[in-house]
């Protein structure tokens, strides 16, 4: 199962997301069963690092984004990511308007999976004070563990598979 996180420039959320989504991953002991990436439905930063404000406060939580690079979504990413995740309603429609129809069930957005009543977007903080990156950060991985939650409870283990299989 493989999860892309997307943002506008793949510098500040989505990069973010994919980091606290790693470690989520590795705690969880599901490594080899989850794959997580991040990307920009624009093309500003591709190859860049992300925003060393956002590799700064990650790091404060014991998550490294440093070596994660900028890339632009790319039709293919609908067919190999399981679920595509935008961090606003922007995005969400970017990604809609590129996916092909038969993918587009596997869009939506992170905070639909948090337990955040007061936001329903993840704010871009490019613009914004310390503040607004640990903001971010909340509500990332308020989402992110929703997310993972979420894919526990739907994922095909051998178990299941053999379950399903005899009814």
């Amino acid at each position: 199962m493989n999860v892309l996180f997307v943002c506008l420039g793949n510098i500040c959320r989505s990069p973010t997301a994919e980091g606290v989504f790693r470690k989520l991953v590795l705690e969880s002991g599901l490594s080899g069963e989850l794959g997580v990436d991040s990307a920009g439905t624009n093309g500003f930063h591709i190859g860049q690092a992300p925003d060393p404000r956002s590799i700064a406060h990650a790091a404060q939580r014991s998550i490294d984004l440093t070596t994660l690079r900028g890339r632009q979504v790319v039709p293919a990413d609908f067919e190999r990511f399981d679920y595509v995740i935008a961090m606003d309603n922007d995005n969400l429609r970017q990604l809609k308007a590129l996916c092909p129809q038969q993918f587009s069930g596997k869009i939506s957005l992170l905070l639909a999976y948090g337990d955040n009543t007061q936001y329903r977007e993840v704010p871009d903080p490019y613009h914004g004070e310390a503040a607004d990156f640990e903001v971010v950060l909340d509500l990332i991985v308020s989402g992110c563990r929703g997310l993972m939650s979420h894919i526990a409870a739907h994922r095909q283990t051998p178990a299941n598979t053999n379950l399903m299989q005899q009814q």
